[in-house]
């Protein structure tokens, strides 16, 4: 799944969003860069991913 993030302006972003998508348990985390991510899981994770980078104070957006 790859997740729009609005917010992020710098590496320091990218590495607070990929320390968070780690949290997630069972989450495969293929790719953090500036204003997206690209991550594998099940539903649950996926919206755990989402709930993971809003608390880290992004707005994540799935791309279609």
């Amino acid at each position: 799944m790859r997740i729009m993030i609005e917010g992020m302006q710098s590496l320091e972003c990218v590495r607070r969003v990929r320390r968070a998508l780690k949290q997630v348990a069972g989450l495969q985390v293929r790719e953090v860069s500036l204003g997206s991510a690209v991550v594998d899981g099940d539903a649950r994770q996926r919206a755990a991913a989402l709930e993971a980078i809003e608390k880290a104070g992004f707005q994540p957006h799935v791309s279609a």
